[in-house]
């Protein structure tokens, strides 16, 4: 069912955009660490979270938009309140935080939209399905490739975050990629595109 385009919907709709916008500005904070100096962003994280959710969703035979939603929008809230690692995190309860952040970000939005992205998020956090369960497969092994690429340029430090991090996987196919990318130097995949001619 269509939402009627109002003025106020409109509006709402595109100040959620450009909020959104924010997080190409919002550095990924765990990363400052180990001493990378030019972080990804959220945005960064989020893009490739989502690309990841939706090969597992695949693999995994479940509903991709489901995983899709969760992952694209799982660290919306950060645009408010920015991204804190775990040494934060030590210090600051940040359920709290999040959850508030992101209930008066999507307070305004029509009702369609409001209501699927707080009923994914709600799905998301209970991870009591398996849609929920793959996309936080989805955030960790997004971590642990960023983590592997980080160490592949030279920050030895990175190799910290690829050790606890996989005993959290659940999902068949994310435990598989991870065994794989470890085999794998991960930014290999352009050799053979760059040495092709015509």
């Amino acid at each position: 069912m269509a939402t009627k385009l109002t003025a106020s919907s409109l509006e709402s709709v595109l100040n959620f955009i450009s909020e959104a916008g924010t997080l190409k500005r919002v550095s990924r904070s765990g990363w400052s660490v180990v001493g990378v100096s030019e972080k990804e962003s959220v945005a960064d994280h989020s893009f490739r979270c989502a690309v990841i959710a939706y090969a597992l969703a695949r693999l995994e035979g479940a509903d991709a938009l489901a995983v899709l939603l969760m992952s694209l929008f799982g660290d919306i809230h950060e645009a408010r309140i920015t991204d804190l690692h775990k040494m934060a995190q030590r210090y600051i309860d940040l359920t709290p935080a999040e959850n508030i952040a992101f209930g008066e970000q999507v307070a305004r939005l029509p009702f369609t939209i409001k209501s699927e992205l707080k009923l994914s998020r709600k799905e998301y956090l209970a991870q009591n399905t398996k849609a929920s369960l793959i996309a936080r497969d989805a955030d960790i092994l997004e971590c642990l490739l960023q983590a592997k690429e980080y160490f592949e340029f030279g920050y030895s430090q990175a190799a910290s975050f690829m050790k606890k991090a996989p005993r959290y996987l659940v999902t068949k196919s994310a435990k598989a990629l991870w065994r794989k990318a470890k085999k794998t130097h991960l930014n290999d995949w352009w050799k053979n595109l760059a040495s092709f001619k015509r």
